[in-house]
């Protein structure tokens, strides 16, 4: 729904990431500069370029999946694994849950925001369920070092795991729009992450952050091609779709959730993603959502509490009416981001993640303390 902060970078900072959980000094940032969506849908590219992809990441010397038993009383081991029922998202005892959680920013703009102990603040402090792991593909992304990325992707999961949080990997296109131009680089990196976390029963697999300028039939090839790569290394996790419009289930741009119902992917255990911003997403998304609920299992993977263009004051009283909603809908939310940036989408305060305290409210901004009580409420 909106573009992330256009961030600058160091080529020391960006080679830093394959070196783990490095300390690494936090990026300079710019204004968010994405327009707002248009009213009706972009033109459909007919023969996208898919560019080149370069050998598939193995990462052999990151983390191993093996199986593990999460910590008592944690998240995976109240719910164990989890699996779509209806239009819900149910534990392994078959009951309705909704998780609560957070989105990082992506990894080559706040490395040293998702590490051990961020994560541990996250679990114990926020007494949150799941952290999404947002990999940009393009930006400085994923197509500069495969490697490098899937490393950090995959630290995160060991180390969210150990914690007994539920983890979401999110695939994150954003420009180009059309799923279509990174279908090559999402079938390399689905296939190489997903054999290695098959034995994992906490990873949720989000194939196409926010699918835009596209048609929902491109979208939906592009998900009819990517999750059987998932399902030939892990049958039974759930994956999460993401809908025309910046995931707004088309309304950004002036479709609604009737091309999905009439049309849905084929293929089970999966969810479709929708996005807001409270400030600028109000009652008509709301009603789709609430409408929507009722046919597709949906999963709020990305919100904020400013608008689209994840700045600008805080409007918590519309965001309190959207987590009023999820709740009665049981749909599960990531917020975002889990970062220290200029922006007001950022939960920590400028320099919280050159550190190692993350807990409490003192090293919160203003939607950080709003996001953390009432995940703990």
């Amino acid at each position: 729904m909106h573009r992330r902060a256009a961030l600058t970078w160091t080529g020391v900072a960006l080679a830093a990431l394959v070196t783990g959980w490095a300390a690494l000094a936090v990026p300079t940032a710019s204004a968010d500069t994405e327009p707002a969506p248009p009213a009706t849908a972009g033109p459909v590219a007919t023969d996208p370029t898919t560019g080149t992809t370069g050998p598939p990441a193995t990462a052999t010397d990151g983390p191993t999946a093996g199986p593990a038993t999460a910590p008592a009383g944690s998240p995976v081991a109240v719910h164990g694994r989890l699996r779509v029922c209806g239009v819900n998202l149910c534990d392994e005892a078959g009951e309705p849950v909704q998780l609560r959680g957070m989105s990082s920013h992506g990894l080559q703009f706040f490395p040293n925001c998702l590490n051990p102990d961020s994560l541990a603040a996250l679990r114990t402090d926020w007494q949150a369920d799941f952290v999404r792991v947002a990999m940009y593909v393009q930006e400085g992304g994923f197509e500069t070092d495969p490697a490098g990325f899937t490393r950090r992707v995959d630290e995160a999961v060991a180390t969210a795991s150990a914690l007994g949080l539920y983890v979401v990997v999110d695939f994150h296109i954003l420009t180009p729009g059309d799923p279509r131009f990174n279908l090559e680089r999402a079938q390399s990196f689905f296939a190489d992450v997903a054999a290695r976390h098959a034995e994992r029963t906490n990873v949720l697999w989000e194939i196409a952050n926010e699918p835009n300028g596209v048609g929902w039939a491109d979208i939906k090839s592009y998900a009819e091609q990517v999750i059987p790569v998932i399902r030939a290394a892990d049958p039974d996790s759930v994956v999460l779709v993401g809908t025309r419009g910046f995931s707004s289930l088309g309304v950004s741009e002036g479709a609604d959730e009737t091309e999905v119902i009439d049309d849905p992917v084929d293929a089970t255990n999966i969810m479709y993603t929708f996005h807001f911003y409270a400030a600028s997403h109000r009652d008509l998304q709301r009603a789709t959502v609430a409408r929507a609920a009722r046919s597709l299992p949906l999963f709020v993977s990305e919100f904020g509490t400013q608008t689209f263009t994840g700045d600008g004051p805080n409007d918590l009283d519309s965001a309190t009416t959207w987590l009023d909603l999820l709740k009665s809908l049981k749909i599960s939310y990531a917020m975002w981001s889990f970062s220290d940036g200029p922006e007001s989408n950022s939960v920590f305060r400028r320099g919280t993640c050159a550190g190692t305290d993350f807990t409490g409210t003192a090293v919160l901004t203003e939607s950080g303390e709003f996001i953390r009580s009432r995940i703990r409420g």
